[in-house]
C-alpha cells in the first residue's frame, strides 16, 4: 500500500494560521458553505492535530444541529449524519486493504449524493483519486494549528476559489 503525497495533484492550494478551536470550527463552517453532494474531503494530520474538530465545525455548517455530538470514528470507521445533503465521516487509520473500504459502502454515500470527510484516505489510492479537496492540519502550539487546502481537479479548484472570495469579504 503506497501513499499519495499530500497535495501531488493539487494545482490551488490555501495556507492558513488558525489561532484557535473557534478559527478552526469557522474555518470548516466556510469549507462547508461551498461543498456540493459527491465531494470528498481528505483529512491528514497527526493525534490531536484536529481532524474531528474541523469535521464538527463542517458537518455543523452543512446543517446538522449543533447539539448533535460529532465525534472521532476511529473505533467505529464511520458515523453519519443528516444535514442539507448526507454526510459520511470515515476513519480509514485502522483498514488495510481497499475491499474493507468498499464494504464501508463510501461509494454507494456518494452516489447517493453525499459528503464524505475522509481521515487517513490518502493511504488508498483508489480514495485519494475521489478526493477534491485535501485539508492537512499541522499543531504549532497548543492553541494554534497550520492548515493547508488544497484542491484537486476542476472540482477542489472551484473549492478553493469560492473559500479565497468568502475569506477575502
Amino acid at each position: 500500500m503506497r501513499e499519495a503525497p499530500f497535495c501531488d495533484k493539487a494545482s490551488l492550494m490555501l495556507e492558513l494560521s488558525l489561532q484557535s478551536e473557534r478559527a478552526t470550527l469557522a474555518l470548516a463552517h466556510s469549507v462547508a458553505d461551498v461543498l456540493e453532494a459527491g465531494d470528498v474531503v481528505g483529512l491528514e494530520g497527526g493525534l490531536g492535530a484536529g481532524k474531528t474538530t474541523f469535521t464538527r465545525g463542517a458537518v455543523h455548517g452543512l446543517g446538522v444541529p449543533e447539539e448533535q455530538a460529532v465525534t472521532s470514528p476511529t473505533f467505529a470507521l464511520l458515523h453519519h449524519y443528516d444535514g442539507r445533503v448526507p454526510i459520511g465521516h470515515a476513519d480509514l487509520y485502522r483498514l488495510g486493504s481497499e475491499t474493507e473500504i468498499e464494504e464501508l459502502g463510501l461509494d454507494e454515500m456518494l452516489e447517493g449524493g453525499a459528503v464524505l470527510f475522509v481521515e487517513w484516505g490518502r493511504k488508498f489510492p483508489e480514495m485519494a483519486e475521489k478526493t477534491s479537496l485535501w485539508v492537512e492540519l499541522d499543531i504549532v502550539s497548543d492553541d494554534e494549528r497550520r492548515v493547508r487546502l488544497a484542491g484537486v481537479g476542476p472540482r477542489g479548484d472551484a473549492i478553493i476559489t469560492a473559500l479565497r472570495r468568502g475569506l477575502a469579504q
